[in-house]
């Protein structure tokens, strides 16, 4: 049984092959088959994530249809329910992230760390066991479906285009550095690599929680944005050569949100960890791009290396309480999405051409 109504069809802006990774064109296709706690969304903003480009463009690997439709940063009003949804009403503002399924019975879902449930389903190129191996499409679309565990709450002071990409972006830095640091993070210093589509975010969050932020990219070109969105230090990589004697035992948290790595000198940043302090890899680029780093890189600080996915519901949802809160908002471009929206917006986000993420609207005059 099914509470409210939606289409069987949806429509979206999807890709058939990745060399035309630049030009989504309009396609219709069958919804997911909706499971006793899905939640069917009408959408009215989607952000616009790298792992949107790398996805379409064949970074990740293969498409899983012919019509992959991208998007993972999804703002919608609902318009139908599961007969077990319990959290949720039709007409309510939600949000849906990089994840729309798991299984709701092993021992991560039920630790809240659903987010690395070994069968969780991504929100697009997925295939969902739970929904008969459908494929699943992403938020480029009119609508969308998620079991409800991965559906946000949006408090009414945050605007949809700025909840957005805290559905992705904010939530994949906040779930590390609250793991890390804790929701009191006075008297802690973290180091936020990359002041980008991640970074930016990252650099507001760690002020709210209250460490001490230092921002890194490799020049100072971004240092006056770094500074005005939390950060308490800015450091230029490639323009000061003396920055690890500077910082020596100085970080509890670095946190690399870049979604490139090529040149990243990885032990520099270890180096200047406190003394079983952490260095959390965030952003995700190419599958051709990896770490390098010794064993012996490690010894003298008892640093360790680790990665972050996502997040869990119970951190999305405190993440959402404080962005409402402390007013955080991500650097938005809004696009009216469209076949020649869409393309302008991936084309820009390739060249890096974004300060610092797009978010396509106008979801009722394309659909």
């Amino acid at each position: 049984m099914t509470i409210g109504t939606a289409p069987q069809t949806f429509k979206g802006f999807g890709v058939d092959d990745f060399k035309n990774w630049d030009s989504p064109k309009l396609v219709e296709y069958a919804a997911k088959p909706l499971n006793d706690h899905d939640v069917i969304v009408e959408t009215i903003a989607c952000g616009v994530c790298g792992s949107d480009l790398f996805t379409i463009n064949g970074a990740w690997g293969p498409l899983g249809r012919k019509d992959l439709v991208v998007g993972h940063e999804i703002i919608g009003n609902v318009v139908a329910l599961g007969d077990l949804v319990t959290e949720f009403k039709l007409g309510q503002r939600v949000g849906i992230g990089a994840a729309n399924s798991a299984c709701r019975e092993c021992s991560r879902c039920a630790s809240d760390n659903e987010q690395y449930c070994p069968t969780r389903s991504s929100t697009y190129n997925s295939v969902d066991p739970r929904s008969d191996g459908y494929v699943t499409q992403g938020g480029y679309a009119s609508h969308a479906i998620a079991d409800e565990q991965f559906v946000f709450a949006i408090p009414d002071k945050i605007s949809s285009s700025a909840a957005a990409p805290m559905m992705c972006a904010g939530l994949t830095v906040f779930s590390p550095l609250v793991r890390t640091l804790g929701y009191d993070a006075k008297g802690k210093t973290v180091g936020i690599i990359g002041i980008g589509g991640l970074g930016h975010l990252a650099i507001q969050f760690g002020h709210a929680i209250g460490a001490n932020v230092v921002a890194f990219s490799r020049s100072s070109s971004k240092k006056d944005h770094a500074i005005s969105m939390g950060a308490d230090d800015f450091v230029a990589t490639g323009e000061d050569p003396k920055w690890t004697s500077r910082y020596m035992d100085k970080f509890d948290l670095i946190l690399n949100c870049a979604s490139g790595i090529d040149g990243l000198a990885l032990t520099d940043y270890l180096s200047v960890l406190k003394v079983n302090g952490s260095f959390i890899s965030a952003g995700l680029p190419s599958h051709s791009e990896t770490f390098e780093v010794a064993p012996k890189g490690f010894l003298k600080n008892g640093g360790s290396f680790g990665s972050s996915s996502l997040g869990s519901k119970v951190e999305a949802n405190e993440m959402l309480r404080l962005a409402a809160e402390y007013d955080i908002k991500p650097w938005v471009e809004e696009i009216d999405i469209s076949e020649k929206g869409v393309h302008e917006a991936l084309t820009r986000l390739d060249k890096g051409d974004v300060k610092y993420r797009f978010v396509f609207t106008g979801f009722d005059k394309a659909f």
